[in-house]
């Protein structure tokens, strides 16, 4: 009997897929930058179901590709090219277990869109605050294992602080049963926050216990219209100070990431007139107030307001509705996509002390033209817990193969201005593939070679997703 016979005894005919043409969307990531080739493709129904198939692979030396909705940009759930591995899909793990609104938890399987996630919450009159553009399509399980950030970082955190509690397959097909709803408990290891951004290269989660929030009675958005990165921190600094814990968003666009949305998707326009449209940057703030809708939108209004009299805000557009306020973050969310159909990009998702952005903005700007006169900023990202997508886009000075072939050299430019300016050459998308070389370049030597003790140790035949985060 062949391997593949054998998965198929396993788990039944229809959850092995084979074949290149049937697996091509489970071997090419989504921005088309990574593509492998896989033994079979299998899709287990539970949580035991993955744990046979661990154990099958750990007893015949299969690697394995845990994957959710594959929506990643650095190639994390991608198999190599050896055609060696199985891509463990989990997308059938999709049931929302349990909900418990007293302890405000909810046990959620990996394979659960994420914007399943945030409705069964809503559902029960609660908010899962996790919010990412791919949330349509993305899985709880990926956004676990990447630590995915998102929009409303600022006041709820990553997804590592939205969880209680984790089910993991281990790399030898145990079962840790850790879904615990408790938000103290000290006995020992944190082996929760281990597999969170450990981009299945520890083990596979496979359910997680989450945590839920009150919705808010009302939520403010506007756009702001900026003339520089600066007067955005300093509007961030007095948002903070005026909102405190309300504040729950703060997203920094350059002006030629929306002027690029309205190109891509005519539908969609710059709610602003005459000069404010076409400004250099803008700031998306939102504000989830928890007492009434006339006092969220006083306390906005009077942030906002000084912000102009300041001379800081040059223009700004508060949303009358919902309807509005979706237009607002649909222009953001929007930024990816078109990025997308304007070709190939060369991205970066770094973090950078805010006190420092406006600072790294205009240094890493000047080396880059510098270097590669012509190239093009596509810049936008979450201010509000500095993080930003510092990307590169060829413009009218460069082919797509052009600046693809320049992709290491301009890496190594924003990589080193990040690591200068005490930054992270990732913030929320991960390592896997496109970072894992750069990591002995930036981290500490220590750091790193406790990172591989800890993989070897949890994993020491090296199946669990080889290749990604950690060279071998």
């Amino acid at each position: 009997m062949s391997l593949v016979d054998e998965l198929v005894q396993m788990l039944g005919r229809p959850y092995v897929v084979t074949g290149e043409e049937a697996m091509a969307s489970y071997t090419v990531d989504w921005r088309g930058r990574y593509s492998g080739h896989a033994l079979a493709v299998v899709k287990p129904g539970s949580t035991d179901e993955v744990a046979q198939v661990v154990r099958w692979c750990a007893e015949n030396r299969v690697p394995m590709v845990p994957q959710g909705g594959n929506t990643g940009l650095c190639g994390g759930a991608t198999p190599d090219a050896s055609g060696r591995a199985v891509v463990v899909s989990l997308t059938r793990l999709n049931q929302i277990r349990s909900v418990d609104t007293d302890n405000d938890t909810m046990v959620v399987e990996a394979g659960c869109i994420l914007q399943s996630v945030q409705q069964a919450a809503r559902d029960v009159d609660r908010l899962f605050p996790l919010s990412l553009a791919a949330e349509g399509s993305c899985t709880l399980g990926g956004n676990l294992a990447t630590n995915a950030g998102g929009t409303q970082v600022l006041r709820y955190g990553n997804a590592r602080d939205l969880v209680l509690g984790l089910e993991v397959v281990t790399a030898q097909g145990e079962i840790w049963h850790g879904l615990r709803g408790l938000r103290k408990d000290n006995t020992g290891y944190d082996l929760r926050n281990l597999y969170i951004g450990s981009e299945g290269t520890l083990g596979i989660i496979t359910a997680a216990t989450v945590k839920l929030y009150p919705l808010p009675v009302a939520q403010c958005t506007a756009l702001l219209a900026l003339n520089a990165v600066e007067d955005a921190v300093t509007v961030l600094s007095a948002a903070r100070k005026g909102f405190g814990a309300a504040l729950t968003g703060f997203e920094l666009i350059a002006g030629e990431c929306l002027q690029g949305v309205v190109t891509c998707y005519p539908q969609q326009r710059i709610p602003f007139e005459g000069a404010s449209a076409g400004l250099p940057w803008y700031a998306l703030l939102e504000l989830s107030d928890s007492e009434s809708e006339a006092h969220a939108r006083e306390r906005f209004e009077a942030v906002v307001g000084d912000a102009i009299e300041a001379g800081l805000v040059l223009d700004a557009v508060i949303a009358e509705n919902i309807t509005q306020s979706e237009s607002l973050w649909h222009l953001r969310e929007s930024i990816p996509l078109a990025e997308k159909a304007f070709g190939k990009s060369i991205k970066h998702d770094v973090s950078i002390p805010v006190s420092l952005m406006a600072e790294f903005v205009e240094t890493t700007n000047a080396l880059l033209q510098e270097r590669f006169p012509g190239i093009q900023h596509v810049i936008f990202g979450h201010l509000g817990d500095g993080n930003l997508h510092y990307n590169v886009a060829k413009g009218q000075a460069f082919s797509e193969e052009g600046l693809l072939a320049k992709q290491n050299a301009i890496y190594e430019v924003v990589h080193d201005s990040v690591h200068r300016f005490g930054g992270s050459i990732s913030a929320e998308h991960g390592v896997g593939q496109l970072k894992r070389d750069l990591l002995p370049r930036y981290k500490d030597p220590t750091e790193l070679a406790l990172m591989r003790r800890i993989k070897h140790a949890l994993d020491p035949d090296g199946l669990m997703n080889p290749g990604k985060m950690l060279a071998s």
